[in-house]
């Protein structure tokens, strides 16, 4: 069955309304209080997000204008804490206004895309449905480190099965970036829902397994949490090693979190 549009838009919408009632009532100095990705305000957590949004909606509707900037950059690739900088100086209420209007853009012209629509990103070509996916992920996980700096803790709900799918499906990228083979020797992730239920990807006979709340699962393979503040159950030298790395967002090898003290 072909994933519905309309249901990730939804998703991606009502993730968002939750970013955003954490920044609604920031003051300037809110958005300019360090979170846990270091060197990273509030405010460049919003404006990664932001840009990004942009970025995918020209993937969309313009790829060939995407794909001519993406050659642009050469070998530079993508930095984003230069992204970060290039924004450092605009107000908060612009920023919010640029956050709240590119979330929407995206949203209206992602809603009515074929979700096996071949969209180009920064590597491989991925279908408009992971494309939408991928924001619900980045926005979920940005928006952990906006609620880690302002001290409020959010409500799981089932929008994580988003965030979890990337999670496991992004495991060969894990290594890969690393410039590490991936194994062939498969993993069985089991999670329970926030509703209830368990969540399963992989062969249920698999030796190496991991298990546990999908919530901390999340946390782990967003690199907002070390594996050792969660509760998550490993078996086997493959599921290890690769959750001692895990990571569902593109770019560079992500450093991790440091062990909460």
């Amino acid at each position: 069955m072909a994933p519905d549009m309309h249901r990730l838009a939804d998703d991606l919408a009502a993730e968002s309304a939750v970013l955003r009632a954490l920044l609604a009532d920031l003051d300037d100095a809110g958005w300019d209080a360090p979170t846990p990705a270091a060197g990273w305000a509030v405010r460049d957590q919003v404006s990664h997000l932001a840009h990004f949004d942009d970025v995918a909606v020209q993937s969309a509707t313009d790829p060939d204008a995407f794909r001519a900037a993406l050659a642009a950059l050469a070998d530079a690739g993508v930095d984003p804490d230069a992204i970060a900088e290039r924004y450092r100086d605009l107000p908060p209420a612009e920023l919010l206004a640029w956050f709240d209007e590119a979330r929407a853009r995206l949203v209206a012209v992602f809603r009515d895309l074929d979700p096996g629509l071949r969209v180009p990103w920064f590597g491989p070509a991925m279908s408009a449905a992971s494309s939408l996916t991928a924001r619900i992920m980045e926005t979920w996980a940005h928006g952990q480190d906006v609620a880690d700096t302002v001290g409020v803790t959010r409500e799981p709900t089932d929008r994580l099965r988003h965030v979890a799918h990337i999670g496991v499906r992004a495991m060969p990228f894990s290594y890969a970036v690393r410039e590490r083979p991936a194994p062939e020797v498969p993993v069985r992730v089991e999670l329970a829902a926030p509703s209830g239920g368990t969540w399963t990807w992989g062969p249920e006979d698999a030796a190496d397994r991991v298990t546990g709340p999908a919530l901390d699962f999340c946390l782990l393979v967003t690199q907002r949490r070390h594996r050792d503040d969660t509760a998550l159950e490993v078996t086997g030298p493959v599921a290890t090693e690769w959750l001692s790395f895990a990571q569902a967002f593109a770019g560079a090898p992500g450093p991790g979190r440091a062990p909460l003290a």
